[in-house]
Formats: structure tokens, C-alpha cells, sequence
């Protein structure tokens, strides 16, 4: 429910020099039930020392890694939205939340949309908690105020876009002001955009170049950049979109294109702008646990033959990233960008959210659509050289459009609903989905609002279209 948490609290164990921090998001039962006296005084003293309010802030990614939009288990968008689109099949009980999505039956009354709602409101109200509470300490140093709340900020807008892209017209939500945020209404789409992207502006502003910690899994300064190209790409703002890419790829010190698609999804892969770090030690991705089977049926999900289709034989991706499994009479395939389905003495792969192919991409087509041709085309035979493709034949603008298209969907399969939010975006959705999906209609552009929160806020209606 619409930051309805009834004990979002933070919880302090000091043992020595040691501390660990954890929100607690689950209990959501009504947002005017906050728990607020306790929260106010516990947050006071976390955000008077830099490692507890870091622990606070690492606390959000590792919920965001488990749950929600962004998780790369089978309840987050990388599976849902890979098969309500044409990226997957589906081979599980058609009891499951995921047939609803296979068949493009979402309810409004759906668990698994609160599920995603909820969490994705506990986590922007989490990133607020950290803003104010950074923003008020005394202690902390103006550079750590200044990481902490660049990357508060980047979590925030980064969980509004996807919510934009899924639910459409949405709250935006930037406090932790609870009476306020029990009645908000919903904005127009380009509002939630702009603020988003004012928040990402002011992100990359925040963050130092530098990473914080090892292994990129905090934000910095260029994934903020990243995510800015992404949204102003998704505004129609072609020459924004371009040079934040650009801001992105000119830091060739710190990002490096790989040799080869081996390793990319690797942990130490530089091509990786950041990643979710594993809860322990030897860990791997749910990426890997989603979708990697080692014998047919698979359980739930396999690659469509749709999307292993559109690969050519050339194409090292189909080779590499995709990874077939026969029982003799019948074969299927899975996507294999991660390869560990299981743990390993150490760990050998993070969840990549943002990485270095998306930017040449999103740059290869703003630069096509302000006229820049040759340097369109030299960003998208970056990613089809390294798959082992030749350059592109394509010549005019709307070829090269089209080839961007088409090089999206091999590039950037079953990561976090690309495909969707592409075919969405580019007014597709009909054209491609309607043949290949039996229930497919033009409502289901939008997920439907759980219905528990249009009774809880009155204020939130209408409901979207089609629910």
C-alpha cells in the first residue's frame, strides 16, 4: 500500500565498532498506522555516524536486489515483463501469478501488483528516510552527505521510473510525511518524467566519479549519468540523451568495452556500471535461479521461440547467452547471460542493472534521430561487432532506427523489461504482440492499480483503462 508501513523502523546493533542497519519494509498494513515517535528518534541517531547511515543506504539496494521491481527473481520485472511481452514462455501451473502475466490477464485485485506497489513505495520511502536523515545530521561530513543522498536520490528516481513504465500515471513521492503521502494523487506522465529527471540531474551532480566500495555496487556520479540518458531517451529529448551517454563512455579510464561476451556478466566485467551485490558469500545472481534449468520441461519459463528466432546463426549472443536443452523429443532454451545457478566457493556473478552496451544503443539512436548518421551507426556496430555481426547496411535514419530496435531486443533481453518498455515506447505494442499473443488487447500497456489501494485513496483513481 502506497507507503502505508506500519513499522518501517531502523534497528541499531552496535557490537563494538561494528554495526548493522535493516530496515524493516514487509509489515505494509496502512500508511496513517507509521510508527512514528520510534522511527524519528532510532533514524536521528543511524544518521549521526557515516557507517550506520551507509548500512542504511546499503540496506535499500539489498531489498531492491530480493524484492520488487528490480529483483531478478522470478516476482520481479526481468521474468514478469519478459513473458507479458514476447521474450519468454511459459511452462508452469496456470495457478501462478506469472500465467497472468503469460497471458496478459493481470487483475486488479492481483497480489502480485500490490506485492511490486508495496514494495516499490517501501523502498522510495526508505530513500527519502536516508535524505532527510542525512540532510538534518549534524555529524556527518559535507562529502558524506553528499554520497549519501546523491545515491538516495538516484534509488528514488531510478523505482519511479519503473513504476511509470508499468502502472503509468503515478504518485511521485519525495518525503516521508505520512498524512501527506496517505492522500496523494496520481501525476500525468510527463510530470513523474520531469521529476525524475530533475532528481537524476541533481543525483549526478551529488555523486563523485569515484566508487564508493568495491565491485560498483554503489551508484556514482556516471550511473546517475546512465539512467539520465535512458529517461531523457524515453522523453523524446534526443541531444540530452546523447551527451549523457556520452558523459557515460567518454570515462574510458573507468569503463572499458569487453574483447568478447564471455565474461561479460561477470562480477569484475568494467562494461558494468553498477550491479547488485549477492546477499552472502559465494552467491550468485536470481537471474541464474530464474532462468537457467539443466533438464526439460523447464519449470516455469524458457526463452520464446520468438526471441530465439530473431538471432541469427552468426550471432555469438544465441551461442553464448542462450543455452539449449534437449530430453530427446523436444528442446527448449534459456536465457544464460548468468551462468551460476547455484553458489560458488566465491562469488562469480552480481545482478548488472545498468551497463556500457545500453549507452552506445541509446546513443546510436538519439544520434540517428538528430541527424548524427555515421556516428548512429558506429555506436550500434559496437554491440554487433562484439557479437560477431558486421557493420550495419542500414543507410537512412529510420533503417538505422529500426536496426537500433531490433539490436535492443538481442542486446537486452530478459534484463529488467527492455523489450516492453521499447516496443511501449516506440508505439509497437500492437503491431508486434497482438499475433503472437492471443489475449493481447491495447489496455495492457499499463498494469492495473491493485485495487486495495484505489479503496484505501480515493485520490489515486481512475482506475487505468481496460481494469
Amino acid at each position: 500500500m502506497l507507503l502505508n508501513m506500519k513499522n518501517i523502523k531502523f534497528i541499531i546493533k552496535s557490537e563494538l565498532l561494528s554495526v548493522t542497519f535493516s530496515f524493516l519494509f514487509s509489515a505494509c498494513t496502512g500508511f496513517t498506522d507509521v510508527d512514528l515517535p520510534s522511527s524519528q528518534l532510532t533514524a536521528t541517531a543511524v544518521f549521526q555516524e557515516k557507517s550506520t547511515a551507509t548500512a542504511g543506504m546499503v540496506d535499500i539496494y539489498s531489498k531492491m536486489r530480493d524484492k520488487g521491481l528490480l529483483t531478478g527473481y522470478t516476482s520481479g520485472l526481468s521474468v514478469q515483463l519478459g513473458l507479458y511481452a514476447d521474450e519468454l514462455s511459459f511452462y508452469g501451473s496456470p495457478a501462478t501469478i506469472q500465467a497472468n502475466f503469460y497471458n496478459n490477464t493481470l487483475m486488479q485485485t492481483d497480489t502480485a501488483l500490490l506485492d511490486l506497489w508495496n514494495s516499490s513505495y517501501s523502498q522510495i520511502y526508505a530513500a527519502n528516510s536516508v535524505i532527510e536523515g542525512v540532510s538534518a545530521s549534524a555529524k556527518l561530513s559535507a562529502a558524506d552527505k553528499q554520497q549519501l543522498m546523491g545515491e538516495a536520490i538516484f534509488v528514488r528516481s531510478l523505482i519511479h521510473f519503473y513504476l511509470l513504465n508499468t502502472f503509468g500515471p503515478i504518485p511521485y513521492i519525495n518525503s516521508t510525511n505520512y498524512k501527506n503521502n496517505s492522500t496523494v494523487s496520481r501525476l500525468p506522465e510527463k510530470s513523474v518524467y520531469e521529476k525524475i529527471k530533475n532528481d537524476l540531474e541533481l543525483a549526478s551532480d551529488l555523486l563523485p566519479e569515484a566508487y564508493a566500495g568495491s565491485d560498483r555496487t554503489r551508484p556514482n556520479k556516471f550511473a546517475a549519468k546512465a539512467l539520465l540518458a535512458r529517461v531523457c531517451l524515453y522523453m523524446e529529448l534526443w541531444e540530452e540523451a546523447a551527451n549523457a551517454a556520452s558523459a557515460v563512455l567518454n570515462q574510458t579510464d573507468l569503463y572499458k568495452w569487453p574483447q568478447s561476451i564471455n565474461n561479460l556478466f561477470e562480477k569484475q566485467s568494467l562494461s558494468t556500471i553498477w550491479q547488485f551485490i549477492p546477499a552472502t558469500t559465494g552467491a550468485n545472481t536470481y537471474e541464474g535461479i530464474s532462468f537457467v534449468f539443466l533438464q526439460g520441461p523447464p519449470a516455469l519459463v524458457a526463452v520464446s521461440s520468438d526471441l530465439y528466432n530473431a538471432f541469427t546463426s552468426e550471432d555469438l549472443r544465441k551461442v553464448q547467452w542462450i543455452k539449449t536443452v534437449s530430453n530427446g523429443s523436444s528442446t527448449w532454451y534459456h536465457a544464460y547471460k548468468y551462468k551460476n545457478q547455484s553458489s560458488t566457493a566465491a562469488s562469480m556473478e552480481y545482478s548488472i542493472v545498468l551497463r556500457l552496451a545500453e549507452q552506445y544503443l541509446i546513443r546510436a539512436e538519439s544520434r540517428a534521430h538528430t541527424g548524427d548518421l555515421i556516428g548512429a551507426k558506429e555506436d550500434l556496430n559496437k554491440t554487433r561487432n562484439l557479437a560477431g555481426l558486421t557493420n550495419t547496411a542500414s543507410v537512412t535514419a529510420e533503417e538505422i532506427l529500426q536496426s537500433v530496435y531490433r539490436e535492443r531486443q538481442l542486446e537486452l533481453f530478459t534484463e529488467f523489461g527492455h523489450r516492453f518498455f521499447d516496443l511501449k515506447r516506440t508505439g509497437r505494442l500492437n503491431e508486434v504482440l497482438s499475433p503472437v499473443k492471443a489475449q493481447w488487447n491495447t489496455s495492457d500497456r499499463l498494469f492495473p492499480l491493485p485495487e486495495s489501494e484505489l479503496l484505501l485513496n480515493p485520490n489515486l483513481l481512475p482506475q487505468n483503462e481496460g481494469y
